[in-house]
């Protein structure tokens, strides 16, 4: 191999060497029918958020086929305590730009809190809006019987849904915090009825939220759609996890089901500290920083 051409472990394999969803698609963006045969072929994958075109840029460049714009924008990127206040404008200003930072990604815009529950007619409205102003490639949704007929309006309109059931963080107030679905019998068979409902009605892909993983293995395995997990366990299709928790960005605590795979808030808090410090001191800028 020449030196100067990447190894096979720094860049994802070409679409001649397989049909995978990583990095199998080079040409053109993933799609849901992407997804749609990742789940046949038994493949996993995985969705990360991203709210921003640079940080969509570097996952888009990593090979990651599905990114998220979620209502999370509002815990982690614009200071609220939690999705409820994330309106549709944002919704839309950020999802235009994780758009125009990537190339590959399929990119999913959030539908924000009160941007569909008032009506079916309501949601395509504001469905149209990702689509048309942000240049989404599908949107996401809560709720499972109670959001089927939505679901159904949007993909009969030409909307690709992703579902999202179990634990909805919209529901924060109504559930009165952030527990974990679908423990005993009852609650069981209604997040099984959600998932049944939701596949009925057109999502082409399930979250399932805060959901006991042998609960989230037998509902993946009763669908034909791909179920995205986020703490619920390795028997989902795909798995989830917002950004700036798997990076390490988070201050305090992180949920049980997230996995730090690095310390970027240790990282930035050093380099900016070191760069105070020599503003203080005078060493920078330094001669190779000045012009002449």
């Amino acid at each position: 191999m020449n030196a100067s051409q990447p190894s096979p472990a720094q860049t994802p394999a070409k679409a001649s060497e397989g049909h995978t969803l990583y990095g199998g698609v080079t040409n053109r963006r993933v799609t849901v029918r992407d997804l749609a045969a990742a789940k046949q072929r038994g493949e996993r994958w995985a969705m990360l958020t991203a709210y921003d075109a640079l940080t969509a840029g570097v996952f888009d460049e990593a090979g990651i086929p599905v990114l998220l714009v979620g209502d999370s924008a509002g815990n982690c990127h614009l200071g609220y305590t939690t999705t409820v206040p994330v309106t549709m404008d944002e919704m839309v200003m950020l999802s235009a730009a994780v758009v125009r930072g990537t190339e590959r990604a399929l990119v999913i815009g959030d539908m924000p809190f009160g941007s569909y529950q008032e009506s079916p007619a309501q949601a395509l409205r504001n469905a149209v809006r990702l689509m048309k102003e942000a240049g989404v490639g599908a949107v996401k949704l809560e709720g499972g019987e109670r959001s089927a007929r939505t679901i159904e309006l949007l993909t009969e309109a030409g909307v690709p849904v992703m579902a999202h059931i179990g634990l909805t963080p919209q529901s924060v107030h109504a559930l009165g915090g952030y527990p974990v679905q679908g423990r005993g019998d009852e609650a069981a068979h209604k997040l099984q009825r959600d998932a049944k409902a939701v596949q009925q009605a057109g999502a082409f892909a399930v979250v399932l939220e805060a959901v006991p993983a042998e609960l989230a293995g037998h509902v993946t395995e009763s669908l034909s759609i791909p179920t995205v997990g986020i703490g619920a366990g390795a028997g989902c299709d795909a798995q989830v996890l917002v950004w700036t928790d798997m990076a390490g960005m988070t201050a305090g605590r992180v949920p049980k089901f997230v996995k730090q795979y690095a310390n970027l808030r240790a990282v930035l808090g050093d380099a900016a500290r070191e760069y105070a410090a020599e503003v203080r001191g005078g060493s920078f800028p330094a001669a190779e920083h000045t012009f002449k």
